[in-house]
C-alpha cells in the first residue's frame, strides 16, 4: 500500500514539474511576442497625439516618471519627442480627479510653447451614453484639443461653453468635459516648464 502510494506521489510531482517547466519555456517564448506587440498598441496611441514627422527618436526609450501635481495625484510618465536630439514634444500621461464617476486617465501631447498637439482618454467610469463621449469611439469631442494654444493659466477660452470657454460640454454631463478641459490645460501648461528641467529627470525602469 505505501508502495503504491509513493509512486503515486513521485508520479504526481514528476507531473508538477513537468508542467511548471513546460510553462515557464512557454511564458519564456511568447514573452517577446507579448511585449512587442504591447510596444506597438503604444505608439499607436502616441501617433494620436503627436505626429510621428515631428520627431525622429524612440519615444518609447525617452520616458520619464515623475510626480506632478499638473498631471495628477501620484507618479506619472512622460515621453520626450526630439528631432535630431533636440527636444520638441512631450506626451505626458495625466489624470483628471474630478470625474463625474471618478478619475479620468488621459494621454496629452503638447510641445513647448503652450500648443496641444492631441489628447486621448485611456480609462474612464462615466455614464454610458453621457460622459463616455469624451472617448473616441463614442464622439470626436476629444480630437478638439489639437493645435489649441494656451496662452495663460488664466486663458478664459480653456473652459466649457457654459463656463465662457470654447470647449462644447455635452448633453446632460457638464462635469466630465469640464474635468477634461482642465486636466488638458494643467498638462500643457506643465509641459512649458519642461525644457527647464529634462536634465533632472528620472528615466523609467526598463
Amino acid at each position: 500500500m505505501l508502495t503504491t502510494i509513493r509512486k503515486h506521489g513521485i508520479t504526481l510531482a514528476l507531473f508538477a514539474a513537468g508542467a511548471t517547466g513546460m510553462t515557464a519555456i512557454i511564458n519564456q517564448m511568447t514573452k517577446s511576442t507579448i511585449d512587442t506587440q504591447s510596444a506597438k498598441q503604444q505608439m499607436a496611441l502616441f501617433d494620436q497625439v503627436v505626429t510621428q514627422d515631428s520627431y525622429n527618436n524612440d519615444l518609447l526609450k525617452s520616458c520619464y516618471v515623475l510626480n506632478a501635481p499638473e498631471l495628477g495625484k501620484g507618479s506619472h510618465k512622460i515621453y520626450i519627442a526630439r528631432k535630431d536630439d533636440t527636444p520638441v514634444a512631450v506626451v505626458m500621461e495625466a489624470t483628471a480627479p474630478d470625474g463625474y464617476s471618478g478619475a479620468i486617465q488621459l494621454l496629452v501631447g503638447a510641445d513647448f510653447n503652450g500648443t496641444v498637439l492631441g489628447s486621448r482618454v485611456t480609462e474612464h467610469h462615466e455614464t454610458p451614453g453621457l460622459g463616455d463621449k469624451i472617448e473616441l469611439r463614442h464622439s470626436d469631442w476629444i480630437t478638439r484639443f489639437a493645435g489649441k494654444i494656451i496662452h495663460s493659466a488664466s486663458d478664459s477660452q480653456w473652459a466649457v461653453k457654459k463656463d465662457g470657454g470654447e470647449f462644447d460640454q455635452f448633453t446632460g454631463a457638464t462635469i466630465t468635459p469640464r474635468a477634461v478641459v482642465n486636466a488638458v490645460k494643467r498638462a500643457g501648461l506643465f509641459a512649458q516648464t519642461l525644457p527647464q528641467q529634462i536634465n533632472e529627470l528620472t528615466p523609467c525602469e526598463e
